[in-house]
């Protein structure tokens, strides 16, 4: 048996944060997870805009786990083939498999990294039994149970998801090149959607090391045949689906593996429980369309790392008390709710073809359209320097902040 204070339950973004965090502030933690480096995995793959990147830095991560990133400072947004605006917007590629394994490099050598999974855990009000699938058994005062989408443990202690909207959103990541040229005329590129029937919300493209990426959204089934079309034919499927973009990209090729994930919106039931806390999509899932994906873990992980596990840990016990404190911290209630609420109005938004939300398509269309103008009018009268991409070698940080 191994005594700790904390026991953390996967390392992914979630758990190896915390563990980081934990161990910084020599809080006793130990991290169990199956990987010894984390493999590649479709999920986050850039932080985006000011108050995302203030929730890392919150975490006292950001800066290490940054430099090695590729930077950009300018966003070009477009619709209809028609430059908005070229926006100074903070933007940070990584994928995710690298922003964890980055991560975790910063969690101090006193935390024991345990490789294995955790197959039962048992609760009480003073201290918490894990076994794992290598036979060791953990005591720990907490349980930080942040194995995202992975639900056999929460099933066992009679935690229930509750899917309330299957198949929400599909992801599509994939490598895009230019063709005929040695680079795009572009740091970074948001491009939405044409015609609600086409149910893209929007394509984004970002620099990730030496190369561009990009990540498509949709709102299909995952029996929907467009996704087989896009596998098989992707530049002839996505001209066709935006035959405008080209208008801003220029002529472009997708030769590359093709990835596809879709999401299922889902919440848990009969959570609170003594001794054990659920973090990031462990507690309940989000929309990556809409972006807040990495806001909900920075939040979940911060609140509970720096507020609430320092001020439990000054007294016996780990109840239903003190654990009810993280989940109605009203930091991370507003957070979740921001996030479930903008999951679905995106989607609204994007394929709606009700009048108030055409309505409201048009508005954003022209909102964009306005401040690109009133941008380069201002720039014209004063001068004012160009935001321009930062390099995206991992030596960039400091000529980007």
């Amino acid at each position: 048996m191994k005594y700790t204070d904390i026991a953390v339950i996967g390392g992914g973004l979630a758990g190896s944060t915390a563990a980081a965090m934990l161990g910084r502030a020599g809080v006793e933690t130990i991290l169990v997870d199956p990987h010894r480096v984390y493999p590649p995995d479709f999920r986050v793959e850039k932080l985006s805009g000011a108050e995302q990147i203030a929730r890392f830095r919150k975490t006292g991560l950001a800066d290490a786990v940054l430099r090695k990133a590729a930077h950009m400072n300018e966003n070009w947004i477009a619709r209809f083939g028609i430059l908005l605006d070229k926006a100074p917007r903070e933007q940070i590629g990584i994928l995710y498999d690298a922003l964890v394994n980055a991560i975790r490099a910063e969690i101090p050598r006193e935390v024991e990294t345990i490789i294995a999974k955790a197959v039962s855990i048992s609760t009480a009000t003073d201290r918490q039994k894990v076994t794992l699938s290598n036979d060791e058994m953990i005591s720990a005062r907490l349980v930080v149970l942040a194995n995202g989408l992975n639900v056999g443990l929460r099933q066992m202690l009679g935690i229930e998801r509750k899917i309330v909207s299957p198949c929400h959103s599909i992801s599509i990541g994939f490598d895009i090149f230019p063709v005929s040229r040695p680079a795009f005329a572009f740091p970074a590129l948001t491009y939405f959607s044409e015609r609600p029937s086409d149910r893209i919300p929007y394509l984004t493209l970002f620099s990730v090391g030496n190369r561009m990426r990009a990540n498509l959204f949709v709102y299909r089934g995952m029996d929907d045949p467009w996704l087989r079309e896009f596998r098989l034919a992707p530049v002839k499927t996505l001209n066709a689906a935006l035959p405008r973009l080209a208008y801003i990209t220029g002529a472009f090729a997708i030769p590359g593996e093709i990835k596809i994930r879709p999401v299922d919106l889902y919440v848990n039931t009969g959570f609170l429980r003594p001794g054990i806390v659920l973090v990031g999509d462990a507690f309940e899932s989000t929309c990556p369309v809409s972006g807040t994906g990495t806001d909900k873990v920075f939040t979940d992980v911060e609140r509970l790392c720096n507020i609430h596990i320092p001020a439990w840990l000054t007294t016996e016990g780990m109840d239903e008390t003190k654990v009810s404190a993280f989940y109605n911290d009203p930091v991370k209630k507003a957070c979740d709710a921001w996030s479930i609420a903008k999951a679905y109005q995106f989607r609204l938004v994007s394929i709606d073809d009700a009048l108030r939300f055409r309505a409201q398509r048009w508005a954003r269309f022209f909102a964009w359209l306005g401040r690109g103008l009133l941008r380069r009018l201002f720039n014209s009268l004063t001068g004012a320097p160009r935001f321009h991409a930062a390099s995206s070698s991992s030596s960039s940080l400091s000529s980007s902040a």
